[in-house]
């Protein structure tokens, strides 16, 4: 076996014991903690699928993250409040359960991807990193003079949402949710590089003019990965808001894009599992570190600095060689 393939497997059988233990150890704590890697690992795969598949930096991901997350907050508020979202010309009533929820985090994500990649995607280099940024502060500026679900303060969820069958109040069988839902992405996103569409993505992001002679257009295949790269962010932040049975505008800073991307060179750019290498590294240093003080970032940015500087494939290519295999 590649030593890429028995490092995959040693992540996610590390983040299933983990939780596991704890729950025999009664250690809720370190269960919350490890879904939140999870629940974060799902959010920089997002993000991969757009940088690491297609080349594009984008600065605004925290726009479909914070997009998922108040796809729930307003559902299930109206839900817990037994006031419905619109009366008139339809009914439409709030939610309380997950499989809804995550289908409107989803459309929400994929369709604000759709948008701002249509209109950011026609620019390139810098100026399209500049603005998604842009895009990303306007629905965070947006969030904050938005009275009617907690503008500046947020939203808080009294009770998780619900899943047919399970009890999701109980840590460990909402991690399970999540963790399974982290290894549908895995999948999804593995067959999708795979794809002809993920190979012609591959080849876009390294000779568009290329891609361009024999009949493809490489802004749709942009476009396309951008919006599925929003939908699965979107999903991401609409079980983060779950877990934290919170949203708020924080989860649409630019201050939240730039952590996403961080997971994302952790564990390595155009890795399918680098984002959930990167993501449980990062939830290990900021419980570690921050421990020791609570100005632990500078000790990150001489983590990142180094990645940068001498592993430049991240955790996998350190550890599996610098050659993207995505597997």
């Amino acid at each position: 076996m590649k030593r890429e393939t028995l490092l995959n497997a040693a992540i996610l059988l590390l983040l299933l014991a983990l939780p596991l233990w704890a729950s025999v150890a009664d250690e809720p704590f370190l269960i919350t903690l490890t879904t939140r890697a999870v629940i974060l690992a799902i959010a920089g795969i997002g993000l991969n699928f757009a940088l690491g598949f297609g080349g594009l930096v984008s600065l605004g991901h925290a726009a479909f993250f914070g997009l998922g997350g108040y796809a729930m907050g307003i559902l299930a508020f109206h839900a817990q409040n037994y006031t419905p979202m619109m009366e008139w010309p339809l009914l439409i009533e709030g939610t309380k359960s997950m499989p809804v929820i995550w289908l409107v985090a989803i459309v929400t994500g994929a369709l604000a991807a759709l948008v701002i990649g249509a209109l950011s995607l026609r620019t390139a280099g810098v100026y399209f990193i500049m603005i998604t940024l842009a895009f990303g502060q306007m629905f965070y500026y947006f969030a904050i003079s938005w009275p009617a679900y907690g503008g500046e303060d947020g939203l808080s969820i009294y009770v998780r949402n619900s899943f047919p069958g399970l009890n999701t109040m109980d840590p460990i069988q909402f991690f399970a949710v999540c963790y399974a839902v982290l290894l549908i992405v895995l999948f999804g996103t593995w067959r999708a590089a795979r794809s002809p569409f993920g190979l012609m993505l591959g080849a876009a992001r390294q000779n568009p003019d290329r891609v361009q002679a024999v009949g493809q257009v490489p802004y749709r295949l942009y476009l396309t990965a951008f919006t599925i790269s929003g939908a699965i962010t979107g999903l991401a932040g609409a079980l983060f808001a779950d877990l934290n049975r919170f949203v708020s505008p924080s989860m649409l800073s630019w201050q939240t894009s730039g952590e996403i991307m961080v997971f994302v060179i952790l564990g390595g750019v155009g890795r399918v599992f680098g984002p959930v290498a990167g993501a449980a590294l990062f939830i290990l240093l900021e419980h570690t570190l921050g421990g020791l003080s609570e100005f632990w970032h500078i000790y990150l940015g001489a983590i990142l600095l180094g990645v940068v500087l001498f592993a430049k494939g991240g955790l996998y290519g350190l550890i599996a060689g610098r050659e993207v295999a995505h597997d």
